[in-house]
């Protein structure tokens, strides 16, 4: 799947339309956590300029745990990848209502293949029961079956 996504585009508007969508018809949600998109991840930064009235948190890795924090101040951080500067304000999972994930490949069960280092999971697992866990993805990262194990959380629903 690694090598799939390589010469994907940043961005899809198939996605941006279905994440507007999704949004349209849960316009009860005010704080949902994005991600900085690596190569071969639909890039959102663009999208979520848009829908300002939500406040949107990004990730930082401490350690093998993920914390969200506001991202007014994005850094390359843990991995090269963007992530909200030291010192900018943190938002508990508990107060998260949404999850946009990102991962190599997912299937329609909701099962969800990431990078194999257990970030989402740990940190999914530890939100609220009603937090929505959304998958994003190109249509070439559905898959038949992820294979998904005990510790995987499953998806709520996979944009595409």
């Amino acid at each position: 799947m690694r090598q799939a996504l390589h010469g994907l585009p940043a961005t899809s508007e198939t996605a941006q339309s279905a994440i507007h969508q999704w949004l349209t018809e849960n316009q009860s949600l005010r704080i949902i956590a994005i991600y900085s998109a690596l190569p071969g991840e639909i890039d959102l930064s663009a999208f979520i300029q848009r829908h300002d009235l939500i406040t949107w948190v990004f990730p930082k890795v401490r350690g093998d745990a993920l914390t969200f924090h506001t991202g007014e101040d994005l850094r390359p951080g843990a991995f090269g990848i963007l992530e909200p500067a030291d010192g900018s304000a943190e938002v508990p999972v508990a107060s998260i209502d949404a999850f946009i994930c990102p991962g190599l490949a997912f299937d329609l069960q909701g099962g969800r293949l990431g990078r194999g280092r257990g970030f989402y999971d740990r940190m999914l697992s530890l939100s609220r029961p009603d937090a929505l866990k959304i998958g994003i993805c190109f249509p070439s990262q559905i898959v038949p079956n992820t294979f998904s194990e005990i510790h995987d959380v499953l998806m709520d629903r996979v944009l595409c």
